[in-house]
Protein backbone atom coordinates (compact mmCIF):
# COMPACT_ATOMS: atom_id res chain seq x y z
CA UNK A 1 0.00 0.00 0.00
CA UNK A 2 1.65 3.44 -1.11
CA UNK A 3 1.01 6.09 1.80
CA UNK A 4 2.60 8.75 0.27
CA UNK A 5 -0.31 8.68 -2.77
CA UNK A 6 -3.19 8.67 -0.64
CA UNK A 7 -1.96 11.20 1.70
CA UNK A 8 -1.89 13.16 -1.31
CA UNK A 9 -5.43 12.37 -2.29
CA UNK A 10 -8.39 13.74 -0.59
CA UNK A 11 -11.29 11.89 1.22
CA UNK A 12 -13.85 10.55 -1.49
CA UNK A 13 -15.58 7.28 -2.49
CA UNK A 14 -12.86 5.15 -1.57
CA UNK A 15 -10.61 6.95 0.80
CA UNK A 16 -11.13 7.47 4.45
CA UNK A 17 -8.45 9.77 7.19
CA UNK A 18 -9.38 8.83 10.72
CA UNK A 19 -7.01 10.36 13.84
CA UNK A 20 -7.90 7.69 16.21
CA UNK A 21 -10.41 4.65 17.49
CA UNK A 22 -12.39 7.18 19.95
CA UNK A 23 -15.54 6.88 17.77
CA UNK A 24 -15.32 3.34 16.73
CA UNK A 25 -19.22 3.59 14.74
CA UNK A 26 -18.24 5.80 12.34
CA UNK A 27 -15.44 3.91 10.98
CA UNK A 28 -17.28 0.50 11.69
CA UNK A 29 -19.94 2.41 9.23
CA UNK A 30 -17.20 3.48 6.58
CA UNK A 31 -16.11 -0.01 6.26
CA UNK A 32 -19.57 -1.81 6.14
CA UNK A 33 -20.46 1.49 3.53
CA UNK A 34 -17.17 0.49 1.39
CA UNK A 35 -17.94 -3.56 0.90
CA UNK A 36 -21.20 -1.85 -0.02
CA UNK A 37 -20.15 0.14 -2.95
CA UNK A 38 -16.93 0.43 -4.28
CA UNK A 39 -14.65 -0.78 -1.56
CA UNK A 40 -12.07 1.74 -0.40
CA UNK A 41 -9.24 2.37 2.04
CA UNK A 42 -9.12 3.91 5.52
CA UNK A 43 -5.90 5.21 7.45
CA UNK A 44 -6.14 5.44 11.32
CA UNK A 45 -3.66 8.08 12.63
CA UNK A 46 -4.18 10.94 10.53
CA UNK A 47 -5.12 14.34 12.01
CA UNK A 48 -8.47 15.76 10.97
CA UNK A 49 -8.39 18.36 8.56
CA UNK A 50 -4.67 19.23 8.24
CA UNK A 51 -3.98 15.50 7.32
CA UNK A 52 -0.76 15.56 9.39
CA UNK A 53 0.29 11.79 10.21
CA UNK A 54 0.06 11.45 14.14
CA UNK A 55 0.57 7.77 14.19
CA UNK A 56 -1.45 5.46 16.48
CA UNK A 57 -0.22 4.91 20.27
CA UNK A 58 -0.75 1.18 20.76
CA UNK A 59 -1.12 0.11 17.65
CA UNK A 60 -0.99 -3.24 18.47
CA UNK A 61 -3.94 -3.06 20.99
CA UNK A 62 -5.51 -0.95 18.55
CA UNK A 63 -5.10 -3.41 15.18
CA UNK A 64 -6.60 -5.83 17.79
CA UNK A 65 -9.73 -4.28 19.06
CA UNK A 66 -10.38 -2.96 15.30
CA UNK A 67 -10.06 -6.73 14.00
CA UNK A 68 -12.52 -7.24 17.31
CA UNK A 69 -15.22 -4.69 16.61
CA UNK A 70 -14.99 -5.29 12.36
CA UNK A 71 -15.89 -9.30 13.04
CA UNK A 72 -18.49 -8.78 15.96
CA UNK A 73 -20.85 -5.60 14.85
CA UNK A 74 -20.65 -6.34 10.74
CA UNK A 75 -23.20 -8.97 9.55
CA UNK A 76 -22.67 -11.03 7.20
CA UNK A 77 -18.89 -11.44 8.21
CA UNK A 78 -16.75 -9.34 6.65
CA UNK A 79 -12.95 -10.21 5.91
CA UNK A 80 -11.37 -7.04 5.45
CA UNK A 81 -7.28 -6.76 5.25
CA UNK A 82 -6.18 -4.64 8.23
CA UNK A 83 -2.36 -4.17 8.78
CA UNK A 84 0.05 -1.64 10.48
CA UNK A 85 2.46 0.16 8.38
CA UNK A 86 4.92 2.10 9.02
CA UNK A 87 5.40 6.12 7.30
CA UNK A 88 8.61 7.84 8.42
CA UNK A 89 8.87 6.31 12.28
CA UNK A 90 4.96 6.35 12.82
CA UNK A 91 2.69 3.93 12.59
CA UNK A 92 -0.91 4.03 10.92
CA UNK A 93 -3.76 1.27 10.52
CA UNK A 94 -4.48 0.44 6.91
CA UNK A 95 -8.22 -1.12 6.68
CA UNK A 96 -8.44 -1.98 2.99
CA UNK A 97 -12.23 -3.42 2.14
CA UNK A 98 -13.17 -4.86 -1.42
CA UNK A 99 -16.22 -5.00 -2.63
CA UNK A 100 -18.62 -7.70 -0.71
CA UNK A 101 -20.29 -10.71 -2.60
CA UNK A 102 -21.91 -11.04 -0.01
CA UNK A 103 -23.17 -7.48 -0.09
CA UNK A 104 -25.60 -6.51 1.44
CA UNK A 105 -23.66 -5.79 5.15
CA UNK A 106 -25.03 -4.67 7.97
CA UNK A 107 -24.18 -3.09 11.42
CA UNK A 108 -25.95 -5.40 13.56
CA UNK A 109 -26.70 -2.79 15.77
CA UNK A 110 -28.97 -1.37 13.85
CA UNK A 111 -30.50 -4.40 12.25
CA UNK A 112 -30.62 -5.14 8.29
CA UNK A 113 -33.59 -2.10 8.12
CA UNK A 114 -31.20 0.54 9.20
CA UNK A 115 -27.92 -0.99 9.50
CA UNK A 116 -27.41 -1.18 5.62
CA UNK A 117 -24.68 2.06 4.56
CA UNK A 118 -23.87 2.75 1.38
CA UNK A 119 -20.83 5.39 -0.02
CA UNK A 120 -22.13 8.52 -1.66
CA UNK A 121 -19.22 10.92 -2.19
CA UNK A 122 -17.29 11.33 0.78
CA UNK A 123 -20.52 10.72 3.34
CA UNK A 124 -21.74 7.26 4.50
CA UNK A 125 -25.42 7.01 3.82
CA UNK A 126 -28.29 5.05 4.92
CA UNK A 127 -29.42 2.54 2.40
CA UNK A 128 -33.27 2.32 2.14
CA UNK A 129 -35.32 -0.83 1.25
CA UNK A 130 -35.20 -0.63 -2.30
CA UNK A 131 -31.32 0.30 -2.72
CA UNK A 132 -30.50 -2.87 -0.10
CA UNK A 133 -32.81 -5.28 -2.59
CA UNK A 134 -30.68 -3.74 -5.65
CA UNK A 135 -27.42 -4.17 -3.60
CA UNK A 136 -28.39 -7.84 -3.14
CA UNK A 137 -29.22 -8.40 -6.94
CA UNK A 138 -26.03 -6.28 -7.92
CA UNK A 139 -24.22 -9.27 -5.70
CA UNK A 140 -25.54 -11.95 -7.32
CA UNK A 141 -25.79 -10.75 -10.82
CA UNK A 142 -29.42 -10.22 -11.28
CA UNK A 143 -30.76 -7.23 -12.47
CA UNK A 144 -33.84 -5.66 -11.96
CA UNK A 145 -35.78 -6.38 -14.68
CA UNK A 146 -35.26 -10.52 -14.14
CA UNK A 147 -37.30 -10.08 -10.81
CA UNK A 148 -40.30 -12.40 -10.28
CA UNK A 149 -43.90 -11.05 -10.72
CA UNK A 150 -45.56 -13.65 -9.00
CA UNK A 151 -48.78 -12.13 -8.55
CA UNK A 152 -49.14 -12.97 -12.61
CA UNK A 153 -49.44 -15.64 -14.34
CA UNK A 154 -47.19 -16.55 -17.37
CA UNK A 155 -49.99 -16.98 -19.91
CA UNK A 156 -50.33 -13.12 -19.38
CA UNK A 157 -47.43 -12.48 -21.74
CA UNK A 158 -48.22 -11.81 -25.62
CA UNK A 159 -46.20 -14.67 -27.04
CA UNK A 160 -47.53 -14.51 -30.28
CA UNK A 161 -45.90 -10.79 -30.23
CA UNK A 162 -42.75 -12.32 -28.55
CA UNK A 163 -42.25 -15.28 -31.02
CA UNK A 164 -43.14 -13.05 -34.29
CA UNK A 165 -40.27 -10.69 -32.93
CA UNK A 166 -37.75 -13.07 -32.74
CA UNK A 167 -38.64 -15.19 -35.52
CA UNK A 168 -35.70 -13.98 -37.57
CA UNK A 169 -32.96 -14.49 -35.00
CA UNK A 170 -33.99 -17.97 -33.14
CA UNK A 171 -36.70 -21.13 -33.31
CA UNK A 172 -39.20 -20.26 -30.71
CA UNK A 173 -40.39 -23.53 -28.55
CA UNK A 174 -41.74 -23.25 -24.77
CA UNK A 175 -38.67 -23.21 -22.88
CA UNK A 176 -37.76 -19.92 -25.25
CA UNK A 177 -38.99 -17.35 -22.75
CA UNK A 178 -37.61 -18.64 -19.63
CA UNK A 179 -33.94 -18.78 -21.59
CA UNK A 180 -34.46 -15.13 -22.60
CA UNK A 181 -35.20 -14.63 -18.65
CA UNK A 182 -38.81 -13.49 -19.94
CA UNK A 183 -40.42 -16.07 -16.98
CA UNK A 184 -38.97 -17.59 -14.48
CA UNK A 185 -39.66 -20.79 -11.54
CA UNK A 186 -40.66 -18.97 -8.17
CA UNK A 187 -41.68 -21.35 -5.59
CA UNK A 188 -42.96 -23.71 -8.11
CA UNK A 189 -44.81 -22.12 -10.25
CA UNK A 190 -43.69 -20.16 -13.87
CA UNK A 191 -44.29 -16.41 -13.60
CA UNK A 192 -43.46 -13.83 -16.08
CA UNK A 193 -40.39 -11.18 -14.74
CA UNK A 194 -40.31 -7.51 -14.75
CA UNK A 195 -38.64 -7.44 -18.02
CA UNK A 196 -40.86 -9.93 -19.55
CA UNK A 197 -44.13 -8.09 -18.27
CA UNK A 198 -42.47 -4.28 -19.72
CA UNK A 199 -41.99 -6.15 -23.02
CA UNK A 200 -44.51 -8.65 -23.82
CA UNK A 201 -47.17 -8.04 -20.94
CA UNK A 202 -50.70 -8.01 -21.39
CA UNK A 203 -51.23 -6.37 -18.36
CA UNK A 204 -48.36 -4.08 -18.11
CA UNK A 205 -50.34 -1.05 -17.56
CA UNK A 206 -51.48 -2.35 -14.53
CA UNK A 207 -48.22 -2.44 -12.83
CA UNK A 208 -46.11 -0.13 -14.74
CA UNK A 209 -48.08 2.75 -15.48
CA UNK A 210 -45.50 5.31 -15.89
CA UNK A 211 -43.98 3.14 -18.28
CA UNK A 212 -45.91 4.96 -21.05
CA UNK A 213 -48.47 4.05 -23.40
CA UNK A 214 -45.87 5.34 -25.84
CA UNK A 215 -43.27 3.53 -25.92
CA UNK A 216 -39.88 4.10 -27.65
CA UNK A 217 -36.56 2.26 -27.24
CA UNK A 218 -33.72 0.66 -28.94
CA UNK A 219 -32.64 -2.60 -27.92
CA UNK A 220 -30.25 -4.80 -29.80
CA UNK A 221 -31.18 -8.38 -30.38
CA UNK A 222 -27.63 -10.38 -31.32
CA UNK A 223 -26.53 -7.58 -33.28
CA UNK A 224 -29.98 -6.29 -34.84
CA UNK A 225 -31.72 -3.51 -33.49
CA UNK A 226 -35.46 -3.27 -32.85
CA UNK A 227 -37.63 -0.27 -32.36
CA UNK A 228 -40.75 -0.45 -30.52
CA UNK A 229 -43.13 2.26 -31.08
CA UNK A 230 -46.41 3.21 -29.46
CA UNK A 231 -47.19 -0.21 -28.85
CA UNK A 232 -45.08 -3.44 -27.92
CA UNK A 233 -47.11 -5.24 -30.73
CA UNK A 234 -46.13 -2.76 -33.50
CA UNK A 235 -43.17 -4.08 -34.30
CA UNK A 236 -40.69 -2.48 -37.41
CA UNK A 237 -37.01 -3.41 -37.85
CA UNK A 238 -34.38 -0.03 -38.13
Amino acid sequence: MKIDALLTRPEGKTLEFKQDLSSPKNILKTITAFANTAGGVILIGIEDGSKAVLGVAHPLDEEERLCSLIADSIEPRLVSDVELVNWKGRTLIAVEVYPSALRPHWLKSDGIENGVMVRVGTTNRRADGPLTAELRRSATNHSYDEEPMPDIDSDSLDVRVASGLFARIRDWNENTPKTLRLTVRHQGRLVPTVGGVLLFGSVRERYFPDACKTMECSIMLCGAPVRFLDDIARLRWV
